[in-house]
């Protein structure tokens, strides 16, 4: 079995915000993820059109894969066709530390990524020290 965790969703329409996306993820996959980040342009104040999610078990890749790849976006009546890969950075832990010593974790709360508990309470990764 594959042991990857981490998905990059790309096409994303820029409209989306990051409660608009986790309800669509939620819909079928609530529960089943423990790290969500959505970049945003700071700026333009919209997304960047990808993000990141780390499934809690490898397995529940394939029902994602098969609800968002090549799909078009519900919402904003937009033309863009979801694109579903493997990450680079490879699991919550590392995805973790590679976003601690982030510039973004200076910015505001709501920009920076989730990490979500077993119990399903939102956390935000503190910045380093």
């Amino acid at each position: 079995e594959d042991p990857r965790t981490t998905v990059m969703v790309k096409n994303i329409p820029n409209k989306y915000t990051q409660r608009n996306l986790l309800d669509l993820i939620d819909t079928n996959h609530q529960g089943l993820y423990d790290f969500f980040y959505l970049p945003i342009d700071f700026k333009n104040k919209c997304n960047l059109g990808y993000a990141f999610l780390n499934f809690r078990e490898p397995r529940c890749i394939a029902a994602f894969f098969r609800d968002f790849a090549d799909k078009r976006w519900e919402r904003f009546n937009s033309d863009k066709v979801c694109v579903v890969s493997y990450a680079r950075i490879q699991g919550k832990t590392a995805l973790v530390n590679h976003f601690r010593s982030s510039r973004l974790m200076l910015k505001h709360e709501k920009y920076r990524p989730l990490i979500f508990s077993e119990n399903g309470t939102v956390e935000t990764i503190p910045p380093s020290a």
